[in-house]
């Protein structure tokens, strides 16, 4: 027995062997019914030569069609039709040969016609029917041999995704799963039966099979499942403790291969508060083919999705800069893996020794910049706003400035919705930032007219899964037992994916004409609690008594609630609906390069207090929160 549950792929002599038997014995049993079983007038019509003759021929063709190659628990249509292809040109040969025979040498045929006719249908059905036969058996003896800690499982949609997933499920034969039945929230459905397994309308009878068949599993496999009814259906599992997992897509299953495998857990970003948005936009491919691009902060987790992205518009030459020597080891080791074609080049370098940047800029001459390298983490910066202000501020004077040297096309910044109203110094370092390359892109549209960089600004909200979003911190401490912290119980957060933010800078990097500051429509915002309540949740815990969830205080610098224009900005709307153009009155050039050499002028004296008071006096709307550097905002 240990033999056939280890035996998951018939061997092709086998199968070669099981096709001439079943071909030489549909032969015989054709002249048998031909001749209404009369052995003598079967003798005397050298039925034996005869099926010797078409299971030769058939053999042949098979060696030509390959119809024997076919993993045999795996058979579906495809390989019928290959069968049917095999056993209709054996057929026409025979049937010309007949005819030839006839005509030109005797009267007589090689294999009567009406036995080839019975001949060909009777091996069609059986070589079709006894691998359907094994494909089952497979099954069979896989639940056979099913361990101990076989879990039962559902599928929510009873579509073309869920009859797939079926089908893996069960031809899977390491997986340890079986599934009881269907729910769909058709009314339609209601009742029919699917491989076997019947289908209930909604979620009304889960608790009935969860106490009745210990069902522990439920795949989602609905195409474009509303991120409400997701929700609604973790609540649901939640009270059962029901495991909830998702399958991919079906063209993204198909083309990394149907097994269980791509069966995966629904991540938060399958719960995100509103449908994600996909932004198109074919000038994207003309305005980045055969161009030389570089991205900044090409390691971080926006920088090194952009990089992904842009890879697949055909760039002339891709440069991926950053300053963590690790981080940039392994962007540059991906895509050397990938077998990508686009050229790219990793540069270590800090965006803040402006010789080394005059020498990238001079050697490659980009076309675009994206500029991602930046400081971001609240809390830390809060510490550090001297480490902020020459990376944030004059590290990007540095960039924008070189890029009007050697004549760059467009200059996209990438900017936070931190740098509204802000209220620690990140924020306030991107927004004198965002301040400068507009105040910039002003000055060159006033004096070259139209043949400048172009300086676009785009801002956005947190991303999910990046390295300073609260996911992964979540996912660590999840990961120990707890508790998870949260700053406050009704802190919130504006909440969009990588691939969307990413999306978003690449739209808006060519949607610009210079000088905008792009904001994006991302919905409601998202309560931090109920975040981390949908994570231990999708975890598997329970909440309160697995994983605690402890309020830990706003730390330096920390709003309890984000914004993406301030109270004097207003929108200008784009031609897409989820994308706005903040109207922010620009500063004079002149006045903010001034105000930005006194922070080279204080740099290196020591003093966070002066550097601090320069930046709050630059941005009168920086006010302090929850932070030291609150005394000095009595001083203004």
């Amino acid at each position: 027995m240990n033999f056939l549950k280890d035996l998951r792929i018939l061997p092709r002599w086998i199968i070669i062997t099981l096709d001439s038997v079943v071909l030489f014995q549909s032969t015989f049993f054709a002249y048998l019914v031909r001749f209404n079983f009369d052995l003598e007038l079967v003798n005397n019509s050298n039925a034996v030569l005869g099926s010797l003759i078409f299971s030769c021929l058939v053999f042949i063709v098979m060696l030509a069609t390959k119809s024997y190659k076919g993993i045999v628990r795996h058979t579906g249509l495809k390989d019928s039709v290959n069968i049917f292809k095999t056993i209709a040109i054996g057929f026409s040969i025979i049937l010309v040969v007949n005819f030839v025979f006839e005509l030109f040498i005797s009267s007589t045929y090689i294999i009567p016609n009406s036995v080839l006719i019975i001949a060909s249908l009777t091996s069609l059905f059986l070589l079709i029917l006894y691998r359907f036969l094994v494909k089952e058996s497979f099954i069979y003896l896989k639940s056979g041999f099913t361990p101990n800690n076989v879990k039962v499982g559902v599928i929510f949609g009873a579509s073309e995704a869920g009859i797939i997933a079926l089908d893996v499920i069960k031809r899977d034969s390491k997986s340890n799963l079986t599934i009881s039945a269907f729910f769909d929230d058709d009314p339609k459905k209601e009742g029919k039966i699917i491989g076997g397994k019947k289908i209930f309308k909604g979620l009304d009878q889960l608790k009935y099979l969860a106490e009745s068949q210990k069902v522990s599993e439920l795949i989602i496999a609905v195409k474009d499942l509303s991120v409400q009814r997701k929700k609604e259906i973790i609540d649901e599992c939640y009270k059962y403790n029901i495991h909830v997992s998702i399958v991919p897509p079906i063209n993204q299953w198909i083309n990394r291969g149907l097994n269980t495998e791509a069966i995966r857990d629904l991540k938060i970003e399958d719960l995100l508060g509103r449908q994600q948005i996909s932004l198109e936009n074919p000038k994207i491919k003309e305005e980045l083919a055969n161009k030389v691009v570089l991205v900044t902060g090409a390691a971080g987790s926006i920088g090194s999705e952009l990089c992904r992205q842009i890879m697949f518009y055909n760039p002339r030459l891709l440069i991926l800069l950053d300053f963590s020597e690790s981080a940039l080891y392994d962007l540059d080791f991906e895509f050397r893996e990938s077998g990508m074609i686009t050229p790219h080049m990793a540069i270590l370098a800090d965006i803040r020794d402006y010789t080394t940047m005059k020498n990238v800029f001079k050697k490659y001459n980009p076309d675009v910049v994206f500029h991602a390298a930046a400081y971001k983490h609240v809390p830390m910066i809060e510490n550090y706003p001297e480490q902020a202000i020459k990376s944030n501020i004059l590290g990007t004077k540095i960039l924008a400035d070189l890029s009007v040297l050697h004549s760059v096309e467009k200059f996209v910044l990438v900017s936070t919705d931190k740098a509204v109203n802000p209220t620690n110094v990140m924020g306030a370092t991107k927004r004198a930032a965002e301040m400068y390359v507009q105040a910039l892109n002003t000055y060159l549209e006033t004096h070259h007219n139209n043949s400048h960089t172009k300086f676009i600004t785009t801002r956005f909200g947190n991303v999910l899964g990046s390295n300073g979003s609260v996911v992964p911190l979540f996912k660590k401490q999840i990961q120990k037992g707890g508790p998870i912290t949260v700053t406050h119980p009704d802190i919130t957060r504006y909440f969009m994916t990588i691939p969307e933010a990413c999306q978003l800078v690449l739209e808006a990097g060519f949607m610009g004409n210079g000088g905008e500051i792009y904001v994006f429509d991302m919905g409601e915002p998202i309560k931090i609690v109920d975040l981390a309540i949908n994570m231990i949740r999708l975890s598997g815990k329970k909440v309160g008594e697995d994983i605690k969830i402890v309020y830990s205080g706003l730390r330096e610098g920390e709003k309890l609630f984000e914004e993406l224009l301030n109270d004097s900005e207003v929108v200008k709307f784009t031609h897409h609906p989820k994308i706005k153009i903040a109207q922010v009155s620009s500063v004079h050039f002149y006045k903010i390069e001034g105000q930005i050499e006194i922070f080279e002028s204080l740099i290196g004296k020591n003093s966070e207090n002066d550097l601090v008071f320069h930046l709050k006096s630059m941005i009168p709307e920086y006010k302090s929160n929850s932070s030291r550097f609150e005394v000095l905002d009595r001083l203004n």
